[in-house]
């Protein structure tokens, strides 16, 4: 009789343990060993234990191929997480260890591989080659390619892609206590009453803008380091619909200078929010709110940076349209100013941090849970990548759609024009434009200064790559090729036309986990900071655009800018969605290790290493600086879309 030792780890998360019935079996290259019902004296499988247990043979296995596990009810269904398998063969030469990372549910068995990456052409065990099968047919009966154009409904997916119980709980009270913690009803006279909400909810960020936000250089750093950094380019030609004289400018050049001069250096930048134009608008309790689709055009000054300095609110004018200039009365300019951050506000939520950070990558989390066995290496990269993106994305969609949801209730375009909105988006969105070292010269704005959003995503971008580049591999034809259709299913994103090269493939698999990682936390964690002073950022507009300069006063302004419902919602909405998140995992941290073998965890090391010191240049960049950027930090950025 040969004797195995088994270890099995439980979740650490709430509800992970179970009291039911847990079995198993090894499966070896000669025989299976014997069904073993798992119990120890006390009491097993509690939240975060390690068990230890002996199973029996009659014959040596040969090489444990897969571990099986089986759950049964005991008197109540108690679901179980298992964390992991390991098994040590007689003798203890080695031990052999089986990633699950799994719930399972119900009377259930389960077949779970050792941990080292094997592409299909890796198998040719019949045993192995049948386990893959089996797995991949269970995903595609689990997971549907349609799911993000149906699901909206969490208790609809699988508990693998759900919240744990902490974060579901988290989740759902932390917006309620935004909203207690900074509602209450009294009509805003002022700007300086917008102050009233600040009395809880607050970061240093915040407060600086709150103070700062009139000023012109503030509005032009925001384009770079803003929520929204994304939106800027370089201005070679003035557009024909933008009909800005040079001597409408000339006050904010710099001496010795003129408008042409400044086209021809490149120094001159555009901001166009052309999607924005003819989009319907939302109508919240009763009352019709209001868009602009402004143009923006910008100056890098010498001495005072990156400074705005004609404004036009529509995309077609004729000779009545008004172009706002920093030498028009000030309310009217600042007025101006507030039109364009009111569509930055729409832009970035729904198409620079929606649209292009979660949807595009849903697209790459069902592919890879479709098409690809938990034993393939790229299901290993992407894993850790993808926690929580399905439920995140669904609660993301009732919000967006559903008569109850938060935009529809606060946001200007909620309702119609957010699902038009991104329908435009999404018929320009390529993927060459997701590729931070593209993206930047396609724009222009290579040479800008202080673009701390350009530099840090770079130095990000070509670590994620060359940590990809070494991970990926030549791949097999079959399974390959069906996850690279996976990719194309349902006229998604306009992806590369082939995938032949092991550097095309390393750049999808960068790209994908570059969005997931660094894109997103530039998008979505500073917009409490960015947001909460709601004057500068306004989710919505309540009276339409100024059609004459000189009749823009206090009450003007204050009866367009956002009510105090709904500023208190844009407080919340920001705070809930920018905080940092209780169980977040940093990027290039991993607690679930489904890679077992040392040339991966050597790969794994340098891959921090690199971050580690790309953490300490930001940080030594930003010593001293009145305003700094740290949304970039490695530290600060998650290792997947949990938010």
């Amino acid at each position: 009789m040969e004797v195995y030792t088994v270890t099995i780890a439980t979740g650490t998360s709430e509800y992970s343990g179970t009291n039911n019935y847990i079995f198993v079996t090894l499966v070896g290259e000669k025989g299976e060993s014997e069904r073993t019902l798992l119990d120890n004296p006390g009491l097993d499988f509690c939240r975060g234990a390690v068990d230890q247990y002996q199973v029996k043979s009659p014959t040596r296995l040969g090489t444990v191929l897969l571990v099986k596990l089986e759950k049964q009810k005991y008197w109540l269904e108690d679901n179980w997480y298992c964390r992991y398998v390991t098994v040590e063969p007689p003798g203890g030469d080695v031990v052999l260890t089986f990633p699950c990372y799994r719930w399972l549910i119900g009377d259930i068995k389960v077949e779970i591989r050792e941990g080292p990456a094997k592409t299909l052409r890796d198998d040719s065990l019949p045993q192995l080659l049948a386990h893959r099968k089996r797995e991949l047919q269970e995903r595609q009966a689990t997971y549907r390619s349609d799911t993000q154009n149906h699901t909206t409904n969490t208790g609809h997916l699988p508990q693998d892609v759900r919240f744990d119980n902490e974060k579901r709980s988290d989740f759902e009270h932390s917006l309620q206590y935004a909203w207690l913690a900074i509602n209450f009803g009294r009509s805003w006279s002022d700007l300086d009453d917008f102050k009233r909400i600040f009395w809880k909810l607050r970061s240093p960020t915040a407060e600086y803008c709150m103070d700062h936000w009139k000023e012109d250089r503030f509005f032009g750093y925001q384009c770079l380091n803003g929520s929204n950094p994304r939106m800027i380019q370089r201005c070679k030609k003035l557009p024909k619909n933008f009909p800005v004289e040079p001597n409408m400018v000339q006050s904010s050049m710099a001496n010795g200078t003129s408008l042409d001069k400044e086209l021809k250096a490149g120094n001159i930048y555009l901001l166009d929010y052309a999607i924005m134009d003819g989009l319907p608008t939302n109508t919240i309790r009763g009352k019709l709110q209001y868009i602009a689709a402004p143009l923006c055009l910008l100056y890098q000054h010498p001495d005072e940076g990156l400074i705005p300095i004609a404004i036009q609110l529509e995309q077609s004018p004729d000779r009545d349209t008004l172009i706002f200039l920093p030498r028009d009365p000030p309310l009217a300019w600042l007025l101006a100013k507030m039109w364009v951050r009111h569509s930055e506000f729409q832009v970035f939520q729904l198409l620079s941090h929606l649209l292009r950070t979660h949807l595009v990558i849903e697209v790459f989390c069902v592919a890879t849970l479709r098409q690809l066995p938990a034993v393939h290496p790229i299901y290993k990269l992407m894993a850790p990548h993808l926690r929580y993106t399905l439920e995140i994305n669904c609660r993301g969609r009732t919000q967006l759609i559903s008569p109850e949801g938060i935009f529809k209730r606060v946001v200007s375009t909620g309702g119609e024009g957010l699902i038009i909105l991104a329908q435009r988006e999404y018929k320009v969105l390529t993927y060459r434009s997701l590729q931070p070292h593209f993206d930047f010269p396609d724009r222009g704005v290579s040479q800008l200064p202080n673009y701390f959003y350009r530099e840090h995503s770079l130095m990000l971008w070509e670590a994620i790559h060359r940590y990809y580049a070494v991970c990926s591999k030549e791949e097999d034809k079959q399974e390959f090729m069906a996850y690279r259709l996976g990719l194309y299913d349902g006229d998604n994103i306009s992806l590369p036309s082939k995938l032949c090269t092991r550097e095309e493939l390393s750049t999808l698999l960068s790209v994908s986990i570059f969005i997931s990682t660094a894109q997103h936390a530039a998008t979505n964690n500073g917009q409490f900071d960015w947001c909460a002073w709601v004057p500068n950022t306004p989710c919505t507009m309540r009276q339409p655009p100024p059609t004459d300069k000189d009749a823009v006063n206090m009450e003007m302004i204050m009866a367009t800018l956002p009510d105090v419902s709904q500023s208190c919602m844009q407080m919340a909405i920001t705070w809930h969605l920018g905080r940092a998140q209780p169980d977040a995992i940093p990027l290039g941290q991993y607690i679930e290790e489904h890679f077992t073998e040392g040339r991966a965890k050597e790969l794994i090391d340098k891959f921090q290493a690199e971050l580690k010191v790309i953490e300490e240049h930001i940080v030594s960049q930003n010593e001293g600086l009145e305003l700094q950027y740290l949304f970039l930090l490695p530290s600060r950025i998650e290792n997947s879309i949990t938010i």
